[in-house]
């Protein structure tokens, strides 16, 4: 279907729940004049009170639209030029509409953390999607935009000093902000699956999970996504990085779609930073203590019953000052085959997991939907870095946040 033909330019899918509502407000508040924007969800009446909270006065259309009923995504595909969603957890409600979306040529952006249903989509789509033309893209929020894109600008600047690929690249994340009830459930669906069956569990496992073609990987080791405390060169004390396990995928992935441009030589790695002396080496150890026993009472149901007592319940999240008072840093650090190194720095305001993932994806989905020209020239299953590239950094540093590269 040709773009002019397409009533909207981008649809918020799931603009009722908790961050589907924060970036519908982001957009209304930065969405350039006469951006044809339209909200989805199950409920006329839960969207028309989602729009009615909206800044500016925006009379945006509704549109009925239900994960269970496949009908009703693809004519919200084929609406559409773009599609953000925010309607998890994916792995159980997220298939249908990348389907759809694929299948129409309509451009998507998610909020996916989980390494399985990311898996099965490029299974499913990534062929037709390469045909239509449409952009499917995981991941557009704190998981993986800031990591992503800041592997992407290390080995453009690298590259543009003649200092060869990238070699070890370690990523340090600090941060201040809350859980929302569909980031719990999104891990619950996923130890659950990986319970039940050995190969979704030998799959997550796997550091090149995500990979176009998993025989041509490199044969590099690569960094384990979780370990004991550590201290750095400089005094820093590090945990594991919950995400680690999902940005570090995402992030090879980026590297074998563009041809393994970053250099076959990469070991990419994540951690969580958790300060210096005694007080940073207290806290790192309550952190990994805190991240086993958590995962630990995921997995054991008499002891999920009783987390599942005081988690947040989906649809709930930090509050309007807790997010306000969030922020977040990621400081990486690289060395390339030179020798040369090199250190980004990617930190911006808001907690991270919502107020700050509502910028990222709702410019994620702006980018998809009036910036074609100046993306990436690729269709199908693909990353933050390899669909949107520094179109989405050029973006982001509009809207506050940090993206720096300096050589050491």
């Amino acid at each position: 279907m040709p773009e002019d033909s397409r009533s909207f330019d981008l649809v918020v899918y799931g603009a009722t729940g908790y961050v589907g509502a924060l970036t519908a407000a982001h957009l209304a508040a930065h969405a350039p004049p006469g951006t044809r924007i339209a909200l989805a969800g199950r409920s006329r009446e839960k969207l028309a009170a989602v729009r009615a909270r909206l800044p500016g006065g925006r009379e945006w259309p509704l549109l009925a639209a239900d994960a269970t009923d496949p009908a009703s995504l693809a004519a919200l595909a084929t609406a559409t030029r773009s599609v953000v969603t925010t309607v998890g957890p994916y792995s159980r409600h997220g298939l249908p509409l990348v389907e759809a979306c694929a299948r129409a040529g309509t451009h998507y952006a998610d909020l996916t953390g989980e390494v399985l249903f990311v898996r099965e989509a490029i299974d499913r789509v990534d062929a037709v999607a390469r045909k239509t033309g449409a952009r499917i893209v995981h991941a557009c929020g704190y998981d993986s935009v800031p990591s992503d894109l800041a592997v992407l600008l290390l080995h453009e600047r690298a590259t543009a000093d003649g200092a060869g690929g990238l070699g070890d690249v370690r990523l340090v994340a600090t941060a201040r902000g809350g859980l929302s009830g569909g980031t719990i459930d999104s891990i619950r669906v996923q130890v659950d699956t990986m319970r039940r069956d050995p190969a979704a569990r030998r799959l997550a496992a796997d550091p090149f999970a995500l990979s176009p073609d998993r025989a041509a990987e490199p044969d590099v080791p690569q960094p384990p996504d979780a370990g004991r405390p550590a201290r750095t060169t400089d005094g820093r004390w590090t945990a594991p990085f919950l995400m680690a396990a999902f940005n570090t995928r995402i992030v090879r992935r980026s590297n074998a779609l563009q041809g393994f441009a970053y250099g076959r030589t990469l070991r990419y790695a994540e951690v969580m930073g958790a300060g210096r002396g005694p007080l940073g080496a207290a806290a790192a150890v309550g952190i990994t203590g805190g991240l086993f026993a958590f995962l630990t009472a995921m997995a054991v149901p008499p002891a999920r019953a009783l987390l599942d007592r005081v988690l947040p319940a989906p649809g709930t999240g930090p509050t309007a000052t807790a997010r306000e008072r969030g922020w977040f840093r990621m400081a990486v650090d690289a060395g390339t085959e030179s020798g040369a190194r090199y250190h980004a720095e990617i930190r911006g305001r808001g907690d991270p997991g919502y107020a700050a993932t509502a910028v990222m994806l709702g410019q994620s989905g702006l980018a998809l939907a009036l910036d074609g020209e100046r993306l990436p020239d690729r269709a199908g299953s693909l990353t933050p870095a390899t669909a949107l590239g520094t179109v989405l950094v050029d973006r982001l540093r509009t809207a506050g946040h940090i993206y720096e590269v300096a050589p050491v």
